[in-house]
């Protein structure tokens, strides 16, 4: 999943070696955050969270065979 995330974040950024995905994972949920370079914040979540809901909406389809609730932080 820390691949998929990589790819797409990778792909909007100016400072794409500046990506940095950590998973945290609990009984009930894994967390993904997200770190990347301050001047690319605004590319990854874009207008009104359009972007980041869209990169939720892929990582949540792609991990609907986990048993957990799959989450995205932008930090």
């Amino acid at each position: 999943m820390e691949e998929l995330i990589g790819t797409i974040v990778k792909a909007l950024v100016d400072h794409p070696d500046e990506v940095h995905i950590e998973k945290v994972e609990n009984n009930h949920s894994i967390t993904y955050q997200l770190k990347v370079h301050g001047d690319d914040m605004g590319k990854v979540i874009g207008k009104q969270g359009r972007i980041a809901k869209s990169i939720r909406t892929v990582i949540n389809a792609a991990g609907t065979n986990e048993k957990k609730k799959i989450n995205l932080e932008i930090v």
